[in-house]
């Protein structure tokens, strides 16, 4: 199984956990400017809970996976962030990025 997660630059970043392997990440970039980053992971086990950080106050929440929606292939979590992140004409671009460094 796969999830997506996400961060928004300047108002909260999800971690990477043990249970989790990153496979892709993404920027989506809105007119230019980056909006969101999207990391697609492997879901190694199932009782997972994925780290939030918000920005600005430092809080912590710690989520469990059950409440994200999972994908059977890397393919099915991309088509999903492409359809999140098109919208009709306007200028939106879903751009893949480097991992980072663990």
């Amino acid at each position: 199984m796969y999830v997506i997660l996400t961060s928004k630059p300047g108002q909260f970043r999800t971690e990477t956990v043990r249970g989790l392997r990153p496979l892709e990440a993404y920027d989506y970039l809105f007119y230019g400017h980056t909006k969101a980053h999207f990391v697609i992971a492997e879901l190694l086990e199932e009782r997972t809970k994925i780290r939030v950080v918000e920005d600005d106050t430092a809080i912590v929440n710690d989520v469990p996976v059950k409440f994200l929606e999972k994908f059977e292939t890397t393919e099915q979590a991309l088509k999903e962030l492409q359809h999140l992140t098109t919208f009709g004409h306007m200028d939106t671009e879903l751009r893949k990025t480097a991992l980072p460094a663990s």
